[in-house]
């Protein structure tokens, strides 16, 4: 990546980073701010219902805010890492 890279731009909807893909040279630009995202492909077909102290709860909310992504899904990435391990 070549020193001179420019900073990707901000942009106000997702149809604004659409036609930007769409016509901009990447190469261009520093990406070393991004971080992988996982998508989830595989349907979600089984419902798990559980109660949780709050407080449990609460802390869970919170690191998912953290991370930017609802809690449900931060329980899911919890439990699929444990049962992989």
């Amino acid at each position: 990546m070549s020193t001179k890279s420019k900073p990707m731009p901000s942009f106000a909807s997702d149809a604004d980073a659409d036609r930007f893909v769409d016509t901009a040279d990447l190469s261009q630009y520093n990406l070393s701010g991004f971080t992988p995202m996982r998508f989830e492909l595989e349907p979600k077909t089984a419902a798990l219902n559980m109660r949780l102290p709050h407080n449990l709860l609460h802390a869970l909310k919170l690191k998912a805010q953290a991370k930017k992504i609802p809690y449900t899904r931060y329980v899911r990435q919890l439990l699929e890492r444990e049962v992989a391990a």
